[in-house]
């Protein structure tokens, strides 16, 4: 049974949040996320860095890092990790979010995130129009590629630190998994 619109958090009742945590609201819930551990922030750091050095050099769009809120609708409100949005696409970065899909979002799993990770949330990028996905795992030191073709996610690859990957999204940008792990 669907959850009655006027039981469900909105937009306008996250911003009444206090600013001390991060917040998500998926389908009207809200979600708590506890701060990341360092491997997590690492990996997140390296994905970051990797992405923007190419970007800037090519003018290719902007990289942004959480905590940023997207706004994907009145109902779902989120942080992905890492966020690229591409240059011709740039009109949904607005002053304090984004307002529509990225084209590339990263998650990096932790504990207290794997499973929305890996299920609630790849299914709200999908039906929003996430064109790229990617779930790093800094445990088993892998990142999961996703591509967006119709309503739904098809996965084109696995890859660790012996492998190298070029993100759809980002023609000519080649990924090392050892500088994504290091």
């Amino acid at each position: 049974m669907a959850v009655p619109e006027h039981l469900k958090f909105t937009y306008e009742d996250y911003l009444l949040l206090p600013e001390d945590r991060r917040y998500e609201l998926i389908g009207g819930d809200f979600f708590v996320t506890p701060s990341p551990k360092p491997r997590h922030q690492r990996v997140s750091l390296n994905l970051a860095n990797l992405l923007w050095s190419y970007v800037r050099a090519h003018g290719s769009g902007e990289v942004y890092e959480a905590p940023l809120d997207v706004y994907l609708s009145r109902y779902d409100v989120v942080q992905p990790d890492v966020l690229f949005v591409r240059r011709e696409n740039l009109a949904i970065v607005e002053e304090n979010y984004v307002r529509g899909a990225p084209d590339l979002v990263i998650e990096i799993l932790s504990e207290s995130t794997r499973e929305r990770d890996l299920d609630l949330k790849k299914k709200l990028y999908a039906r929003h129009g996430v064109r790229e996905y990617w779930i790093a795992d800094p445990d088993a030191r892998t990142v999961t590629v996703y591509l967006l073709e119709g309503d739904a996610y098809v996965q084109t690859g696995v890859y660790g630190p012996a492998d190298t990957w070029r993100p759809h999204v980002l023609p000519g940008l080649e990924v090392r998994g050892a500088e994504v792990f290091d």
